[in-house]
């Protein structure tokens, strides 16, 4: 015999609040939408997704990560603005792009500031890196931990660069940040800045001769496509950051915050891994796609770059000055 209507009724909404009531149970506490500009092969996102999963592991659920790469959250100048409004949740972002709002963060980023990665993992895991992150936590965000974007090398389609000089009247392409447009023009280049994700198809068109990236980003982004030479310069060597907007950071538990900073800073360690050991391994698969990769007068380069310094020191300060300059020493 059919079940009258009502009792049906009935049954079914007491079926449908508890599963209500169990999806509830085993929802996140906060969910966190993390976005960032570089493809899914890039190390920045394969250690995303590993923080992620170590986030929902050691938190029982409580806090959920969700990983969104190729900037399908915004370019990094729209994706910092939405961390201080709190509208995007977290991010990896080259830490060179914080300039638009702490102009001081450049100082990561000025030309040949480190003589190696290690000793630029020296300064940041420790107070130099603490200092930078202050800066960024009066502006609303979260550093949870400095990871890494690596050393920045040019490619262009007019020749081999081996000097300065070899750079006149060259169109390239550098990121939005004063202190990068400053090196190359003191470099005699003619740079200008673009939205990475319009990069490519501006090297296709011929719009750029020229752009400079680490030669992950240059074999990720697949520009030897569109480059046809790739010089070491290793002109700047960057950093990138992990960060949390602090509106969403002041959501998670006293608990799990510190579980959540574990996890970047475990995965830090894991992604600086990837991308020294595969650096060999990038360049050689560059020039197997056709890239002809030379060496540069780094002297050359060091020299041409000093007026930078002496530019930006009052940008800087004595303080950060002081402290990078020991360092480099």
């Amino acid at each position: 015999m059919n079940m009258p209507f009502k009792a049906n009724k009935i049954l079914g909404s007491a079926i449908a609040a508890a599963l209500l009531s169990t999806a509830t149970v085993h929802a996140a506490d906060v969910e966190i939408r993390l976005g960032h500009v570089l493809a899914e092969s890039h190390s920045w996102h394969q250690a995303a997704l590993g923080f992620a999963e170590q986030v929902a592991a050691e938190t029982d659920g409580r806090v959920e990560v969700r990983v969104f790469p190729s900037g399908q959250l915004g370019t990094e100048t729209e994706v910092i603005e939405g961390l201080q409004f709190g509208s995007v949740q977290a991010a990896i972002i080259g830490s060179g792009s914080f300039q638009s709002i702490e102009p001081k963060l450049g100082i990561i980023e000025m030309p040949y500031a480190w003589s190696s990665r290690e000793v630029a993992f020296e300064a940041l895991d420790g107070e130099f890196g603490d200092q930078l992150a202050a800066l960024l936590a009066d502006k609303g965000i979260v550093n949870l931990a400095w990871w890494e974007n690596g050393y920045r090398n040019i490619t262009n389609n007019r020749g081999p660069i081996e000097t300065p000089g070899d750079l006149a009247g060259l169109k390239i392409r550098v990121t939005p940040d004063p202190i990068r447009l400053a090196t190359f023009q003191s470099f005699g280049a003619e740079p200008a800045p673009l939205a990475f994700g319009e990069l490519y198809s501006a090297l296709q068109q011929g719009v750029f001769d020229a752009q400079e990236n680490p030669v992950s980003i240059i074999l990720g982004s697949s520009f030897y496509e569109v480059q046809d030479y790739l010089s070491l310069s290793e002109h700047v060597w960057g950093a990138a950051s992990l960060v949390i907007s602090q509106s969403v950071w002041d959501k998670i538990s006293t608990e799990d915050q510190p579980i959540v900073k574990a996890a970047a800073e475990a995965w830090r360690d894991k992604q600086r891994e990837m991308v020294g050991s595969a650096n060999a391994e990038v360049i050689a698969e560059l020039e197997e796609k056709g890239m002809e990769v030379n060496e540069v007068d780094k002297a050359a380069f060091i020299e041409a770059a000093q007026p930078i310094w002496d530019a930006q020191a009052e940008t800087f300060g004595p303080e950060l000055m002081s402290a990078i300059q020991a360092y480099r020493q």
